[in-house]
């Protein structure tokens, strides 16, 4: 099969490669879409993953064509998304059915290989089926809605509540899309500049703020971004009483300052964290309110797909996230 292999940081290889061997109680899926997380930016030209080889992708979805178990030969032939953290099932959080907080976790795309290939190997367990009127590309972002979901909900909106996301990315787009279905009365999405007032302005009931200057004060704020200064914003309009979810992947060490962390104590803040999303298979999840939502068209996620490549040209849209060549939300890749 053809997939791109990272052999070492900055080195992914379009190449031939074996098709995955399946075990019992897992499943071989034929990528149809997967989608490029700003996570994979850092993973493939400067941090690496776990080891290498290594497949990356854990946004994706296709079909499955294989399993290991006659008991799940039902699954052959059904389009399917992925929740590609792949649980111990024995630590204290998975007995709890805290799948996300998993102590000994193994994860798709990152811990071992992933969606950027035409085939993968996947739990069972972990395939979620495709509604008929839901697009292999809407699947494949399943994970990042689901992870949008779950900070929404970490927040505790309320209907009538207000609320602003700091960061322009899929995720931070996502998460206002939900918190208009969620009936808050104000929903607005601040950037760094003016570069993405389009792409948010697209989203019905959404505002876009391009810095702080104009920025009101708000009853939740998620911090999607990881820097210092989106962490100092996210506490300076923060209501008194508020919530603060923070959520962006670091950039580095993160430091308080004194006059932040005394926001902190004299507006009396909530600070919350949040890390993925939840999943329990065959229970409902956020996973699971993601893909109705979707079924509905409560949620448009289309709209959320600025870029679309051929699966011989990822290359090109992971250097446009990289050197931010132009205004982006979800580059989609498609093996089709």
């Amino acid at each position: 099969m053809k997939a791109y292999v990272l052999e070492g940081v900055n080195d992914l290889q379009y190449k031939e490669t074996d098709l995955p061997e399946i075990k019992e109680g897992w499943a071989l899926v034929q990528v149809k879409a997967s989608g490029i997380c700003s996570s994979d930016i850092p993973r493939i030209f400067t941090k690496g993953t776990y080891h290498f080889p290594t497949i990356p992708g854990h946004e994706f979805s296709g079909v499955v064509t294989e399993v290991g178990s006659e008991t799940d030969r039902k699954w052959v032939g059904k389009r399917a998304g992925i929740f590609p953290l792949i649980p111990c099932r024995e630590c204290e959080q998975c007995g709890k059915k805290k799948y996300e907080l998993c102590s000994n976790y193994d994860y798709t795309g990152s811990r071992r290989d992933g969606g950027f290939a035409e085939y993968v190997a996947v739990p069972v367990w972990n395939l979620v089926e495709i509604p008929e009127n839901v697009s292999f590309a809407e699947a494949a972002m399943f994970e990042p809605l689901a992870v949008a979901l779950h900070a929404l909900k970490r927040s505790g909106l309320k209907e009538g509540d207000s609320l602003a996301v700091i960061g322009t990315g899929m995720i931070g787009l996502a998460i206002a899309q939900w918190a208009v279905s969620f009936g808050a009365s104000q929903v607005t999405v601040i950037g760094r500049s003016e570069k993405k007032r389009g792409l948010v302005e697209n989203l019905s009931g959404v505002s876009y703020l391009a810095g702080t200057e104009d920025a009101k004060k708000y009853d939740r704020v998620i911090e999607a971004v990881g820097t210092p200064d989106a962490i100092a914003i996210s506490l300076e309009i923060t209501k008194p009483e508020g919530t603060v979810v923070f959520m962006g992947n670091p950039s580095g060490d993160i430091l308080l300052s004194q006059a932040d962390y005394w926001k902190i104590l004299r507006k009396q803040l909530t600070v919350i964290g949040t890390w993925n999303s939840s999943y329990d298979g065959e229970n409902p999840s956020d996973w699971t309110e993601v893909t109705d939502a979707l079924k509905s068209r409560n949620l448009k996620a289309e709209n959320l797909i600025s870029h679309r490549f051929p699966k011989e040209n990822m290359m090109e849209g992971l250097l446009l996230m990289k050197e931010h060549k132009e205004p982006y939300c979800k580059v989609m890749i498609e093996w089709e």
